[in-house]
């Protein structure tokens, strides 16, 4: 267990080893970019029975090179009317933030490096879980700023859906580790991943059940969550509202012309993506750990070997995005924020609580009938308030229900109600009757071809 760094480990590398480990992560998350784009095209061609790039290079791998050199030497077009200073600030704003989340994702054990003893990680702290929300919370100035600085209704409108809907996201995403922290007892990354090395054991009702390692297995409901809050947090299919291209045009981005400033968007927009699946990989999937069965070799989980585990588990999670993108449809706005505010937020505390309870429980000083106790009220209370909501909204429905139907019955009666012209709906060409101005054209037809 002497190669598991801890916080104590970090703070202790020299000057240019933090300088090495800065580029490594910023040249894997430029290559995970340019890899990454063309995966996701790749992948969703053969879904759609397409073949893909497959001109630029072997296999067509050379394509995102050549995209990015493209948008890197095309001549940036700037509209009249934009506030210059944040219109060039935003696709700054958007972008550093998440290069800076990447500092705290452990990528293995300690290692020896130049004859220095240092953690594969940049850095740590006993809150770094929260450093990589405050970051994404930063991110999303940078997609206010470009919609408001583009000074275009549709930029505006991509702008004020992205905040709402990352605050409503963020808050489910929030929440969804606070049972990761209760299990951990941590919010340190690497001591997280340390506490998924074994699992312990159950103790309920006087059976010991062994308890297995990765908190995907024992935390199911929170990665659940956090999976559906990745994928509305880094604004991916089905929620990539703010850039709704069937209404909205390009979104927050559409006085960006395909630049260098475009390019910084979606560079943004796929290192956010490996962020999201880094951390769901470090609080849920043992993180640099080996999976089951190559755990069972001693030295699967010591010295570089960790790294390689983290990079195959990191593929599968883009993976699963580029399978959603090419699956699912985007849904509307309003199932978006209901579904935000209505369901993630009040099934996560629900089940904070729950596993509050079983974390209190397995205390050996613990009063466990005053926990049940507590615990019956609260499940008590929850369902009388999710009784009378569904009580409310039910009637909410039947009376919207009946308000279409008394609607319908007006316009069946009189169809010219609605306010605007409407055809009839019982024509009598319906019906095989033949309109007399039809009649007199179909004998002057008659007439002419005659004379003829």
């Amino acid at each position: 267990m002497n190669n598991v760094p801890t916080l104590d480990d970090f703070g202790h590398d020299p000057l240019w080893i933090s300088i090495i480990k800065a580029v490594a992560i910023f040249v894997f998350l430029m290559l995970g970019v340019l890899m990454g784009v063309w995966t996701e095209r790749k992948l969703i061609s053969r879904m759609q029975h397409r073949y893909g790039p497959n001109r630029a290079g072997k296999f067509g791998l050379l394509q995102s090179v050549a995209d990015g050199l493209k948008m890197g030497l095309k001549e940036d077009i700037m509209p009249r009317t934009v506030d210059k200073v944040i219109y060039f600030l935003a696709p700054v704003i958007i972008a550093v933030p998440a290069f800076l989340a990447f500092s705290v994702v452990p990528f293995g054990p300690m290692v020896w490096m130049f004859g220095h003893k240092t953690p594969l990680q940049l850095t740590d702290l006993p809150v770094a879980v929260l450093l990589v929300l405050a970051t994404a919370s930063i991110g999303v100035y940078g997609v206010v700023l470009a919609g408001w600085g583009s000074r275009s209704p549709y930029a505006v409108l991509g702008g004020l859906r992205s905040a709402a809907q990352v605050v409503s996201y963020e808050i489910a995403m929030g929440l969804s580790f606070v049972a990761v922290f209760l299990q951990a007892g941590t919010l340190s990354t690497s001591e997280i991943v340390a506490k998924q090395a074994s699992g312990g054991t159950w103790d309920i009702l006087g059976l010991s059940i062994p308890a297995p390692s990765w908190y995907v297995v024992s935390l199911i409901p929170s990665f659940l969550i956090y999976a559906i809050t990745m994928l509305g947090e880094t604004n991916r299919v089905p929620f990539d509202l703010p850039e709704g291209e069937g209404e909205l045009v390009g979104g927050f981005h559409t006085e960006y012309s395909s630049s260098l400033k475009f390019a910084m968007f979606m560079l943004a927009e796929y290192v956010n993506v490996f962020t999201v699946s880094a951390m769901a990989i470090t609080l849920f999937f043992g993180g640099w750990r080996a999976p089951w069965p190559l755990s069972l070799w001693d030295g699967a989980n010591s010295g570089w070997w960790p790294m390689l585990w983290f990079f195959l588990k990191l593929v599968i999670a883009f993976g699963f995005f580029v399978w959603v993108r090419a699956s699912l449809p985007r849904v509307r706005y309003d199932q978006l924020m209901a579904f935000g505010w209505k369901v993630l937020i009040p099934v996560n505390l629900a089940w904070i609580l729950l596993a509050a309870t079983f974390k209190a429980l397995r205390m050996p000083e613990a009063d466990r009938a005053i926990i049940l106790s507590i615990g019956a009220v609260v499940i008590i209370g929850a369902f009388a308030i999710w009784l009378r909501f569904d009580t409310v909204n039910q009637r909410r429905r039947e009376a919207k229900a009946a308000a279409i139907e008394e609607e319908f019955e007006q316009l069946r009666e009189e169809p010219a109600a609605g306010g605007f012209p409407v055809p009839p709906l019982d024509a009598p060409h319906y019906h095989g009757v033949v309109p007399a101005a039809r009649l007199n054209s179909d004998a002057a037809k008659e007439v002419t071809s005659g004379s003829n």
